[in-house]
């Protein structure tokens, strides 16, 4: 069981750390949550959970401002340009232990995260506070850098605060300079009942990788401080949840349309003869046996698009204040 709300602002408070509470409906992307805090001053954040081709696991938190490029980033950590992509949602329940629309700093604070290495945007030390969601999207709690600073070197976190709109060249004499925040090993998530073993990935349908099975801690990555106030279905055809949100229309009519066609092919004369009062019952069993993994994808289409369009809405649109 994962740290609660009350809990992380227990252990705040516990660590003497200044910071204010705003209460407000639940929000899932940045413009969303700068209608009620976004006129109170201080940075609003936008927090990327990423992974890559090695099933390492990466949190980006940044000013919403703040334009940050998978493309470049991913070269400046020497994963070439297409190695970093969002992480599939299962790796929030097990190893942030959040819901969607909840990433942020804060969610390393459970020890199931342990090996997901965290860049800070440097951006938040101009800021007088910055607000972040205390593991839950209907609270946001702003305070300054020092106080996030505090909080992380108590679990055992050195900060690292990197330049994320940097693009410097990398080759053969410019090493990545982001290299030493990598995390050291991959990390295998349990096979999840119900599930096949592979998990899309939100927007660009990558599935995770079965391979390199280790695990290991990655070695601490110690930055200097700065100081400042900072089932098959009838048909044949499964529905797949790698489909693009774009396609959610076209897949709930062809759902529909599937429950159409079986429940028409399983109510006629011989079915009414065979099972007389309890054909409901029977007709209800077999709709839901041979339609519930396509619901189950289209619920998972559902949440990875609210999931993936709060992180891009943060990328794309500015907060208005």
């Amino acid at each position: 069981m994962g740290f609660s709300k009350e809990q992380l602002l227990h252990r705040l408070q516990e660590l003497q750390i200044e910071f204010s509470k705003y209460e407000h409906p639940v929000v899932l992307t940045v413009e969303a949550q700068a209608k009620y805090v976004g006129n109170l001053g201080g940075g609003l954040s936008k927090n990327l959970f990423l992974k890559d081709k090695k099933n390492r696991f990466y949190i980006v938190s940044a000013l919403a401002d703040t334009k940050v490029d998978l493309k470049v980033l991913s070269q400046r950590l020497g994963l070439g340009k297409g190695g970093l992509r969002m992480a599939p949602e299962e790796a929030l329940g097990e190893l942030l232990q959040v819901p969607l629309g909840c990433v942020t700093p804060f969610a390393v604070v459970n020890e199931s995260a342990r090996d997901v290495s965290l860049l800070l945007d440097q951006g938040f030390k101009t800021q007088e506070h910055c607000f972040f969601h205390p593991l839950s999207n209907d609270v946001s709690i702003s305070l300054n850098v020092r106080g996030l600073d505090t909080f992380l070197k108590s679990i055992g976190r050195d900060p690292s605060y990197v330049d994320l709109e940097a693009n410097p060249t990398v080759g053969k004499d410019q090493p990545p300079d982001l290299a030493a925040l990598v995390p050291s090993g991959s990390i295998v998530l349990p096979d999840q009942p119900g599930k096949q073993s592979s998990a899309v990935t939100p927007k660009d349908g990558n599935l995770v990788s079965e391979e390199n099975k280790s695990k290991t801690v990655p070695a601490k990555v110690v930055k200097p401080s700065v100081a400042g106030n900072n089932s098959k279905g009838a048909t044949g055809k499964n529905v797949q949840s790698s489909r693009s949100s774009a396609d959610v229309g076209k897949l709930v009519e062809e759902i529909l349309n599937k429950t159409s066609k079986l429940l028409l092919s399983e109510i006629n004369d011989e079915t009414i003869k065979t099972h007389g009062d309890q054909l409901g019952t029977v007709v209800s069993d077999k709709l839901q046996k041979n339609l519930i993994s396509d619901f189950k994808n289209l619920a998972m289409i559902f949440k990875s698009t609210a999931y993936t369009e709060g992180f891009h809405a943060g990328t794309l649109h500015q907060p208005k204040r």
